[in-house]
């Protein structure tokens, strides 16, 4: 490939900084290290040596994450902010949540995760008004809405994680541990990977197209919500409590969540490869990104959702082993993992040393996502066993 071919396909690129250069990253380098000091000596004494080594890991990865994209470095010192606050109008009463004016409508758990789920839909229509009223503007309003929808989910998620706490010394947890709240979690994620490659393609022309799972997300979390009452707080079963999940989970959705915005790419790309073909599209068409921009997208998606879903399969079966004495069991929920781990794995290897590109392999990362939504969703739904505890 050309050098012009990929400032083309890679417009937004910069050099990846691996060391602080400027204030910035002075003072984001030693927020983070205050930051997760700060977490180990008011909760040291409860940390054991795995979630010791988890703390520093993070840390010591969100340091050139920061460097690279002083966007997320910004939003998390948000995220951090809207979190304290809360833990702080909370003190020891949980009953604060029904009383305290910040806390009733903008940053306790549930009062978060609704504004979220709004900013997530509002921004799904607004990509879509600025892309067909051909607005910059109003795409960048959209992409405002994604980054404060991302912050409000978050925030949800820490102050949950807190809330569990106020609610007694044996129920507190980290919130990746049901339905509910793996939802939240998966379009948080979803988000932020549109977020970074917006930034790295420097367009916001496939906004609508993926944040259309992100609102399909949303509309499931809220049935559940309102229809299952499933937002309530309920103490881990026993498999869970394992310092495991703090790390299999969120590699699993990290995995999961690229995999969707690869899928909705793909629809991106056959509706613009239909258009081309039909002569159809004017204006519009030459609004969106090209075609091969979105290949380029989806295969960096779905690499970085293998890489991301092959390390937390890896995790399951360490944790399995611990919580059922073996590593695999050939339960359906480790059956369909290997399907969707297979399905991903051919399609890489299909691009590799095939050449494949384009509308087969677009048409492949939507079905992609169905057999990763079925594994996700499906098997809880339909199919029992050992991960029984995550049913509908």
């Amino acid at each position: 490939m050309s050098v012009s071919q990929e400032a083309a396909i890679h417009p937004g690129r910069e050099p990846s900084p691996w060391r602080p250069d400027g204030l910035f990253d002075w003072a984001w380098l030693a927020l983070v290290i205050l930051g997760a000091v700060g977490a180990w000596s008011a909760l040291g004494a409860y940390m054991n040596g795995y979630e010791v080594a988890i703390l520093i890991g993070t840390a010591v990865a969100l340091v050139p994450m920061g460097w690279h994209w002083p966007a997320f470095g910004i939003l998390l010192l948000a995220v951090a902010a809207l979190s304290l606050s809360a833990v702080g109008l909370y003190g020891r009463d949980l009953g604060a949540a029904e009383e305290n004016f910040f806390l009733v409508y903008l940053i306790s758990s549930q009062s978060a995760i609704m504004w979220m789920s709004a900013l997530y839909v509002l921004a799904t229509a607004t990509y879509f008004i600025g892309l067909f009223g051909k607005s910059p503007f109003v795409e960048k309003t959209g992409s405002a809405m994604v980054w404060a929808g991302t912050a409000m989910g978050l925030t949800g998620l820490m102050v949950r994680w807190r809330e569990s706490h106020l609610m007694g010394p044996d129920i507190g947890y980290i919130p990746v541990s049901n339905l509910y709240e793996v939802f939240i979690l998966f379009a948080v994620v979803t988000a932020l990977i549109y977020l970074h490659y917006e930034r790295r393609y420097a367009t916001r022309a496939l906004g609508g197209f993926v944040m259309l799972v992100v609102s399909a997300a949303i509309a499931f979390l809220l049935w559940y919500h309102f229809d299952q009452g499933a937002h309530e707080i309920e103490p881990l079963v026993p498999a869970l409590q394992s310092y495991w999940m703090k790390i299999h989970v969120p590699a699993n959705f990290i995995g999961y969540g690229a995999f969707a915005l690869a899928a909705m790419v793909g629809v991106a790309y056959l509706v613009v490869d239909s258009l081309r073909q039909r002569r159809e599209g004017g204006p519009i068409l030459s609004r969106l990104p090209s075609l091969e921009m979105m290949d380029d997208v989806m295969y960096k998606s779905i690499a970085l959702g293998f890489a991301f879903f092959t390390i937390a399969t890896i995790l399951g079966a360490v944790w399995a082993a611990e919580a059922w004495g073996g590593y695999w069991s050939w339960d359906p929920k480790e059956t369909w993992a290997l399907i969707v781990w297979l399905n991903y794995a051919a399609w890489l290897h299909m691009r590799f040393t095939k050449g494949w590109r384009g509308r087969p392999l677009a048409w492949w990362s939507i079905i992609g996502l169905f057999i990763t939504g079925f594994a996700f969703l499906g098997v809880n739904m339909f199919l029992s066993g050992l991960h029984s505890y995550g049913e509908l």
